[in-house]
């Protein structure tokens, strides 16, 4: 599949300049929003000690938070159409800080859900799309290594995160530890900073904004609302509204084949995307290896994961993979399931770092062609709308997945059950689209060919030509008595216009 054509956006992205402090700023704020889900499980076992709850119990923490800034996807996409990605990502970070620092104070673990789970998951949900979104507007040509580099943030993060979190909480608690992290979480507010809105679009949308109202002017003097009928009022009214839900979220991409394609295989493949992660450095705890060195087995997989992103983006954007970059998408969560099925053959810390290192290097594959690849099917002009639609549906599945994970390791004692299934689903899930997006790419080169051919032979559109030149001519012979209302309708016609002729 070709690129998007430049008039996709109305203006063409300057591919390069201030766009790659977006793309730094972009890498701060998707670090946090990808990475503190993860670095949070280094408080598990002493949060579940301190409340005195099961594994399903305490992932469900990461779950509401995952699903909360995933639902909360068609939200931020609204809110980045209404006022821009600058201050949605302002605002986020500034829930983040809220949220965590809120959460030093809990003294239950419902308490935690609302405040780790629902507002800072909110906050990273507004950091995450705008993000994302804002890429696109600045880069057309370079958007995969650009989506690459931005991507990279996460596992930069989590390199740091994790051993930091094993640091505070040894030094502070895991009470002064939330009060360190909503500080830091701050600095989202500094990355948004960053996200200067591109000129045409602003102007693009004042020019929009004067032409409804010259045509809402226009409409109100040539029409009478006391010669409308109550019926056809209350069907405008009902398209006002409709027009309206539009204007923010494009709910016609659901008629779109290779979006329902990705759609469908992206919300199989997160039921078990981020429960290995989540119980990686618990594993490492019940096989008897101690908390740094747990904790460091985050930091391999976040550096491997920091090469593999931009190295994914650049080989993406080669000229040999990326009008096929649903193919190498496919094979990368294939990838990443079979890495889950191969752990459970890892019994000792050996054998867990190569697992790290593996899982790190799919797991960086997936992330960095994760919104490329919706980009490349629906375009980046539909891409703020589709990439809300997406994530509200993804965040059913992120939301079960963990707890899911944790349910098996509680019923069985033993975490293999939970890496086999994950491994399974997303084997599932990357052989699904595989096939499917063989058949979009034969479905869109068939209609492509019969376009050219229509486009080609002058004989079909002749004769097509003729067929509606001779049904008129039948029309005017048969319904002579029609003409003088014809006639009628016309002058109608230009006396609306203020063309009529004496």
């Amino acid at each position: 599949m070709s690129p998007p054509v430049l008039s996709d956006l109305g203006y063409v992205p300057p591919d390069g300049g201030w766009g790659w402090a977006v793309v730094f700023g972009a890498s701060i704020s998707i670090g946090f929003a990808f990475t503190f889900p993860k670095a949070f499980t280094i408080y598990f076992r002493e949060l579940q000690a301190a409340f005195s709850i099961s594994y399903s119990q305490i992932a469900w923490t990461t779950s509401i938070m995952c699903a909360t800034t995933y639902g909360g996807g068609p939200i931020s996409s609204i809110l980045v159409n209404r006022y821009g990605s600058r201050p949605v990502v302002m605002f986020g970070g500034l829930l983040c800080g809220v949220g965590m620092i809120s959460a030093a104070f809990c003294t239950s673990i419902l308490q935690l859900y609302i405040c780790v789970g629902f507002i800072t998951g909110l906050g990273l949900a507004l950091n995450l799309q705008p993000s994302v979104i804002i890429i696109g507007k600045y880069f057309l040509k370079r958007r995969p290594i650009a989506n690459g580099l931005a991507m990279a943030g996460s596992p930069v993060m989590l390199c740091t995160l994790a051993p930091l979190n094993q640091f505070l909480f040894e030094n502070f608690g895991w009470r002064g530890s939330f009060l360190i992290l909503g500080a830091i979480l701050l600095n989202c507010c500094v990355a948004g900073a960053l996200f200067r809105p591109i000129g045409a679009a602003t102007t693009s949308a004042k020019n929009q904004d004067a032409l409804t109202g010259k045509i809402t002017e226009d409409a109100m003097e040539m029409g009478n609302p006391k010669n409308v009928p109550m019926e056809n009022k209350t069907e405008e009214g009902g398209k006002d509204c409709c027009e309206k839900i539009n204007q923010y979220l494009d709910f016609s991409l659901f008629k779109h084949r290779g979006f329902l394609i990705y759609l469908i295989g992206n919300v199989l493949m997160f039921l078990g995307f981020f429960a290995p992660i989540v119980f990686l450095a618990p594993y490492a705890k019940h096989t008897g290896i101690d908390e740094y060195s747990a904790a460091f087995l985050l930091s391999i997989l976040a550096i491997v994961d920091m090469v593999a992103r931009p190295t994914t983006g650049i080989i993406a954007n080669s000229k040999w993979v990326r009008p096929r970059i649903q193919y190498f998408f496919s094979f990368a969560i294939a990838f990443n399931g079979a890495c889950h099925l191969l752990c459970p053959l890892a019994s000792s810390y050996k054998g867990l770092v190569v697992y790290s290192s593996f899982f790190g290097l799919a797991f960086g594959m997936v992330c960095a062609m994760l919104f490329e690849t919706l980009m490349d099917l629906v375009g980046a002009a539909r891409f703020t709308s589709a990439v809300g639609l997406v994530t509200i549906a993804e965040c059913c599945t992120i939301l079960l997945g963990p707890p899911i994970g944790g349910t098996l390791i509680d019923t069985f004692g033993d975490y293999k059950y939970m890496f086999i299934k994950c491994g399974a689903v997303m084997v599932l899930a990357g052989t699904f689209l595989f096939i499917m997006n063989y058949y979009n790419y034969c479905m869109l080169a068939k209609e492509e060919k019969e376009k050219k051919t229509k486009e080609e032979d002058p004989k079909s559109v002749r004769t097509e030509n003729e067929g509606r030149n001779n049904w008129n001519k039948d029309t005017t012979q048969v319904e002579p008595e029609l003409e003088p209302l014809r006639e009628e309708q016309e002058g109608v016609k230009k006396e609306i216009n203020g063309t009529n002729e004496v």
